[in-house]
């Protein structure tokens, strides 16, 4: 039973004197002592009543507190009949360890909260046994078919007084109880699914107990209907792809009954899961009937009449042609073997390096193009959409272990706002990063690249290619989790990426180690003066100006700096070197 129940007894008697926002904690037993260290009696979630006969003068109250807090008892209850007036001092140590305190009137006796106490705890455990069978009935009646895996979310808090959310694999919040109580903050969201996709990556099963902010959840992963734990080949081609039930307690302690039950209610989302994934299979025959329609050069008029088709599937009731955006993702491992995309491997593009730091290569026993696929439709998922899913204004593809995204954008008035108002690259993986890289673990990657958006068919092949170049450009930098937008194939940033380590730690050797050692030297500041120098254009006047300093001094520093580099600053190439150079450390 919760602490606020004993509230809503008026026969109890309780006054509540502190600790309001606890009154979610959950009473397990009870138990009446006047010792001064009663903790070897104790063995957590205790109501503790007392008469303070302990208590001999104020500073007894802090000590008695502390233990109570460090042996895990829900609340404290102290009587009024010694003293009157619970003391204050009482009080104030309660509100130090955010120890809930009630006050118990003196007409009311000791046994009689212990006897409803107990009752109501013996009553519930009973009540989880005998109504087993009954609740799964319940929940298959009016579960998922009926409503949604709110209903089953529902069933919990009212039948079992359990809080549960239902989380994807990125934190997203695809379901939460409907009672009345604080919502689940996105950090937590995202906190959880990284602990749930770590602990799953070691094969472990749950469920996961995790403890934040002082709260301990327990953690079910929601797998397939149908499917058992050992069916997958890999555990990586899984883990990245469940659901996951949050449920605010802790596992640990429950009875078998209990856990079955829960086990049961994984089950019966798994189907609803399996459901809405079914409700994709449009949406996906659609993006791969596109896909293949762009890659074999099909005519730009039959892929617009496929697009065509697509647009009221996946924005019903928009009057306007959309715009399209495409993005494309690829899931890599470590343990792969070469494969197309790799220097030396068959079917390699000419130029294009290793993909990431240390040569990660493509292929493999794990297929990354259904995990990317997934992945995908997850985080393309728009939050401001209508309709039983989110996901369902996405259409993706996997081909050749990459998944390919074609992304709907209403009808712009020119294809220059229709790049501004599409998906930004930067703030894409923003809220998924930490949780993907938890499930990556040490050994696998994602890396994705967006294009920007395209008005007509005739600019999807450019968009899917441009998407890729992207995606390269990601694969580049370090991490576990990279995206590139369009907008950095327009600049040398697209070349900087491919710069080999060495050639990189060369080149900027030679031109900056000796301005450094210069400035460590002498404090000359030549490295920020160079900066400032460039950025300006080569203006002494606007440069000087910027760095508060004569214009006599700039043209002492720059000498300086071409005198230790051998280079000259007036020079379109040099100014070329030098400003490579710096982006490049």
């Amino acid at each position: 039973m919760r602490l606020r129940a004993l509230l809503d007894t008026d026969a109890l008697g309780l006054k509540l004197l502190g600790g309001e926002e606890e009154l979610d904690r959950t009473v397990r037993g009870v138990m009446t002592t006047d010792l001064r260290d009663p903790s070897r009696y104790l063995s957590g979630g205790e109501l503790v009543l007392t008469g303070l006969a302990w208590r001999r003068g104020p500073a007894d109250s802090e000590p008695f507190v502390r233990i109570l807090v460090q042996a895990g008892v829900a609340a404290l209850a102290a009587g009024e009949a010694e003293l009157g007036d619970v003391p204050e001092d009482l009080v104030l140590a309660c509100a130090r360890h955010r120890l809930p305190l009630f006050a118990v009137n003196e007409s009311v006796a000791f046994a009689t909260i212990t006897e409803h106490v107990v009752r109501q705890v013996s009553g519930e455990r009973a009540g989880d046994l005998a109504a087993v069978v009954d609740r799964h009935r319940r929940m298959m009646t009016s579960g998922p078919a009926g409503g949604g895996p709110d209903v089953v979310l529902d069933l919990l808090g009212s039948d079992l007084d359990l809080r549960a959310w239902l989380l994807s694999p990125a934190g997203r919040l695809i379901a939460g109880p409907k009672v009345a109580g604080p919502a689940l903050p996105a950090g937590v969201c995202a906190k959880l699914a990284a602990e749930h996709l770590a602990a799953g990556r070691t094969g472990r099963r749950g469920p996961h107990r995790v403890a934040l902010g002082g709260t301990t959840y327990s953690l079910f992963p929601i797998r397939s209907s149908g499917r058992s734990p050992q069916a997958a080949r890999d555990v990586r081609e899984t883990v990245l792809s469940e659901w996951l039930l949050a449920v605010e307690a802790d596992a640990g302690d429950w009875p078998e009954e209990r856990l079955d039950l829960l086990h049961g209610v994984t089950q019966l989302i798994a189907v609803e899961r399996d459901r809405r994934d079914a409700a994709r299979t449009v949406r996906r025959r659609l993006a791969q009937e596109v896909l293949e329609l762009v890659q074999t050069g099909a005519p730009p008029a039959e892929i617009a009449a496929r697009l065509r088709v697509a647009a009221p599937v996946l924005l019903p009731g928009l009057g306007a042609a959309p715009h399209w955006q495409v993005v494309v993702a690829r899931v890599e491992w470590d343990d792969a073997p070469a494969g197309p995309g790799v220097p030396g491997a068959p079917g390699g593009p000419a130029g294009v390096p290793a993909e990431g730091p240390g040569g990660r290569r493509t292929g493999g026993t794990v297929d990354g193009g259904p995990v990317a696929q997934s992945l995908l439709e997850e985080i393309l998922v728009d939050p401001l959409s209508t309709g039983p899913e989110p996901s369902d204004r996405i259409a993706v593809a996997h081909t050749g272990g990459e998944a390919i995204a074609l992304v709907p954008l209403p009808a712009v008035s020119s294809e220059h706002d229709g790049s501004e108002s599409g998906i930004l690259a930067d703030a894409l993986l923003e809220a998924v990063r930490d949780p993907l890289s938890a499930g990556l673990d040490d050994d696998g990657r994602l890396t994705l690249g967006v294009s920007a958006a395209v008005h007509s068919a005739e600019g999807l092949r450019g968009a899917l290619e441009e998407a890729r170049h992207a995606r390269r450009v990601a694969a580049a930098r370090p991490g576990r989790v990279c995206a590139a937008g369009h907008q950095e194939l327009a600049s040398h940033v697209l070349l900087l990426p491919f710069v080999p380590d060495d050639v990189r730690r060369a080149f900027t050797a030679r031109l900056l180690d000796p301005l450094k050692d210069y400035d460590s030297r002498h404090r000359a500041e030549l490295i920020p003066t160079l900066e400032a120098f460039l950025d300006c254009d080569g203006s002494w006047t606007r440069c000087a100006t910027r760095l508060h300093l004569h214009v006599n001094t700039l043209r002492y520093r720059v000498g300086r700096i071409e005198q230790l580099t051998g280079r000259d600053l007036s020079r379109l190439e040099d100014k070329l070197d030098f400003f490579l150079a710096l982006r490049m450390s």
